[in-house]
This record gives structure tokens, C-alpha cells and sequence, in this order.
């Protein structure tokens, strides 16, 4: 069987899924096709079970938060094919009142825990997860602490006041 390359895959995937494909990219090494969420575990099914491809392992699927999209969260999954060393990335994107993408867990077990760790930070939801619960954070938690909507530090800490460092504006002019 020959090597597949990149372009027959994306070829492939093109002709199948058509108005569900919103772009194709290059980034870097990687071949970057932004999906509709709606065929996430069809497209992932289908390049898991073609002979030609064999994209059989998940190496990552991470939460994005982009507050300034007009779909501020997005998915993004990358996959490997180890009998041809071919790897893809995916990206699909929501909005916050559609929260929520399909598990891939039926195709991938080690979807598990990288869902989980999406739903921790960024609050997305997997339909068909068996275990949608917090992996790192508190279960008691009541935000998703990765999004940008938090600032970076907690303002209510007195250690990070900068004039305990001697960063105050004054020091700061007496120094230089």
C-alpha cells in the first residue's frame, strides 16, 4: 500500500464532507482544516476506519478560548497516523450558548480525560461523555478558569501589591 500524502487526505475529506469544510491551512508543519462541529465524530470515524489513511491515535484535544471570534470556543483535535507518520489537526468553534460538542470517546478512549480537561477549563460540555466531571480543578468550583473573561491574577491577594517589591512608580525613578 502506497503512503498517503496530506493533499490526497484533505482530497478525501473534501469530497466527503464538502459545506461542512470552512478552510484548509497550512500552520507550520501542520495541515489546519477548520470543521463544522456537527460531523466531528463522522469525520473522525471515517479517517480512523479508511484502509488508505488510519488515522488511529488522538494525540490531542484541547479547549481554545478566542473571546473576540464570533465563535470564541474552539476545539482543537490532532490526529496521527502511525503506519503512514501522517498527522492533521482539526479546529471546530461554538458559541457559548452552544456549548457543547459530540465525545469522541466511541472512537477514542483516550478522548476521556482530554475531554474532561476541556470541560475543567473552559467549560465545554461532550455530548455522550460518560463522565463529564472535573479531572484537575475542585468539583465545587463554579468557573472554568482558563477562559479569558478572568483576569490573570487574583486581585484580591495583598502579596501582589508591587510596592511590597519595590515596583511602585517612585522606587521605580529613584533606581534608574
Amino acid at each position: 500500500m502506497d503512503k498517503p500524502t496530506i493533499d490526497q487526505v484533505a482530497e478525501a475529506i473534501n469530497e466527503k464532507f464538502g459545506d461542512a469544510i470552512l478552510s484548509k491551512e497550512q500552520q507550520y508543519d501542520f495541515t489546519v482544516i477548520t470543521i463544522d462541529k456537527s460531523i466531528l465524530v463522522s469525520l473522525f470515524r471515517f479517517l480512523y476506519d479508511d484502509e488508505r489513511f488510519q488515522f488511529r491515535y488522538l494525540t490531542t484535544a484541547c479547549g481554545v478560548h478566542t473571546p473576540d471570534q464570533p465563535k470564541p470556543f474552539t476545539m482543537m483535535y490532532q490526529l496521527h497516523s502511525l503506519v503512514f507518520n501522517l498527522r492533521i489537526r482539526f479546529k471546530a468553534s461554538t458559541t457559548l450558548n452552544d456549548l457543547q460538542f459530540d465525545s469522541l470517546i466511541p472512537i477514542f478512549s483516550s478522548a476521556n480525560w482530554m475531554e474532561r480537561e476541556a470541560f475543567d477549563f473552559y467549560g465545554i460540555r461532550f455530548k455522550g461523555h460518560p463522565k463529564m466531571t472535573r479531572i484537575l480543578n475542585v468539583e465545587d468550583m463554579d468557573y472554568h478558569p482558563m477562559r479569558k473573561e478572568y483576569p490573570v491574577e487574583d486581585l484580591t491577594r495583598y502579596d501582589k501589591d508591587d510596592t511590597m517589591f519595590g515596583r511602585d512608580k517612585a522606587n521605580f525613578k529613584k533606581l534608574n
